[in-house]
């Protein structure tokens, strides 16, 4: 995952090691307030910038893993497993990584219990997938 980082850019990996905080300022009263995104200066934007990024990947990378581990349990009904997939996928559409409706599809192929093999493979078989 350093890596990974890594290469999404530099700023991302920067605000990782650093540990990224909000910028703070003292207010009229010598309290220690959170700066206003207007005040930033052009440092602070860009950690800022680059915490985000890599929230993002991590995120998006916890999510995949979730969907790739997910499996469908024999007491489960397909409507109930197929929540949870799509559950999955408008998460991490809403952090701006898209699944495939064909990637959904083949999950769900894959993850039915074996008393659904006829089923799976006439599916398979009638769409070339």
């Amino acid at each position: 995952m350093d890596v990974f980082l890594m290469s999404l850019d530099m700023r991302s990996w920067r605000a990782i090691i650093s540990c990224w905080e909000h910028s703070t300022e003292k207010d009229e009263a010598d309290q220690t307030v959170r700066k206003s995104e207007l005040k930033w200066t052009k440092e602070e934007d860009d950690a800022t910038v680059g915490n985000s990024r890599a929230l993002n990947a991590l995120f998006n990378a916890i999510l995949i893993s979730r969907f790739e581990a997910l499996q469908m349990t024999e007491d489960e009904t397909i409507a109930e497993f197929n929540v949870r997939i799509l559950d999955i996928a408008n998460e991490s559409d809403a952090l701006g990584k898209k699944m495939l409706n064909s990637k959904l599809v083949r999950k769900v192929l894959r993850s039915l219990p074996s008393k659904f093999n006829m089923k799976v493979t006439a599916i398979e078989e009638a769409n070339d997938l």
